[in-house]
């Protein structure tokens, strides 16, 4: 009905007719006594022969910031509820029509162009501002202040204050204009993005925390792996440690730190023979009869590794019946102890002589698995 744009003949037999009021009194006479279905068509001619004036209510609100189009859209809109509710008996159709039309016309612009929403008290008092800005400025030459309109309008200085801000909301700068000069950044680009990591600031305050409780060295070796990005080995030189001592370590002061963070309140470091560093490798060959025996104990590192391989390549390249390696008290073994058994196995296999891996204890074993070297009980 609205897409129309042509001026059809008015809703009478008289064709000269062509005054508004007329035509209204013409439509109000015609659907006496008229079954509803005829009186809709009566209504669709009466509105299709008033969309002119309609359009021109519409158009004296043009260059205030909405497409002239939508304007035209509601001033319809306002015309269908005119001539919905009109009575002859209460005067003037054009005056009603108009009186509506630019009704819907100002609720409009009040309650569907703002950016933001804005309560309604508060966009009435932004209008109320605007007039008494441009009085006041009219009668002072100059720009009035706050108070001088919280004087005018009889309302609080914050108030005002309020509606002055809030004025901004009505036609919000868009992200995507360019922020000016020769530059292609845009608006959108000064403005932060979402902080992702802000869903793990209750778990680093909680980290923090607990760090304090836990003794200096440990602190100091989680901070040089994990802040530092340092490796077991770099921490361990500079603590004068074995490397398997820093892993160990590390995994016993994250465990602690996992605990403590799932508990209601964190379980207390247990300090005493834990604490104390482990014993260095013991490497030791022992002769018996034509069967040689390897005794390994403490902790082989690095340099505990370099005995280790020396010690089985010397017992296997003596061609005996059998060489023995005794892992009983072996605490464990780091990535060089594990590679010196590797090549006493590989040099057995090339020589001929059994090489057997024997009372292993339980932790060691996992790692003598993974890297293929069966031991026996």
């Amino acid at each position: 009905m609205f897409g129309q744009t042509t001026t059809p003949t008015p809703p009478t037999t008289d064709r000269g007719l062509e005054d508004l009021d007329a035509a209204a009194l013409a439509y109000a006479a015609r659907i006496e006594g008229l079954p509803p279905e005829r009186r809709q068509e009566a209504r669709d001619d009466l509105v299709r022969f008033a969309l002119p004036f309609a359009g021109r209510l519409a158009r004296r609100y043009r260059g205030r910031g909405e497409p002239l189009e939508d304007l035209e859209q509601v001033a319809r809109l306002g015309l269908v509820n005119a001539v919905d509710r009109y009575d002859p008996e209460r005067g003037s159709f054009t005056a009603y029509a108009a009186i509506t039309i630019v009704g819907e016309i100002k609720r409009h612009f009040r309650d569907r162009t703002w950016g933001v929403h804005v309560p309604r008290r508060l966009r009435d008092l932004i209008l109320e501002v605007g007039q008494a800005t441009a009085t006041l400025t009219s009668e002072l030459s100059r720009a009035p202040t706050v108070a001088e309109l919280s004087a005018r309008l009889e309302t609080p200085e914050e108030e005002i204050l309020a509606a002055l801000e809030s004025a901004a909301g009505y036609s919000p700068a868009s992200l995507n204009a360019p922020v000016g000069g020769e530059s292609s950044a845009e608006f959108g680009d000064l403005v932060g993005e979402s902080d992702h990591a802000l869903e793990s600031v209750d778990d680093r305050v909680t980290v923090s925390g607990l760090l304090h409780r836990l003794p200096w060295r440990e602190r100091r070796i989680l901070a040089m792996r994990f802040y530092g990005n340092q490796t077991q080995a770099e921490i361990a030189a500079r603590f004068g440690i074995s490397q398997m001592h820093v892993s160990r370590l590390l995994s016993r002061a994250l465990t602690w730190l996992r605990q403590a963070m799932l508990a209601e309140a964190p379980p207390p470091w247990q300090n005493g023979a834990a604490e104390a560093e482990p014993a260095k490798a013991r490497i030791s060959v022992k002769q018996n009869g034509d069967r040689v025996v390897v005794e390994v104990g403490g902790e082989v590192d690095r340099a505990g590794a370099d005995q280790l391989r020396r010690a089985v390549l010397k017992a296997v390249t003596g061609q005996p019946r059998e060489v023995v390696v005794d892992l009983v008290g072996a605490g464990g073994f780091d990535a060089g102890g594990i590679a010196a058994l590797m090549a006493g196995r590989d040099a057995a296999a090339r020589t001929g002589v059994p090489l057997r891996l024997t009372r292993v204890q339980p932790a060691v074993r996992r790692s003598l698995t993974a890297a293929g070297l069966p031991a026996a009980d």
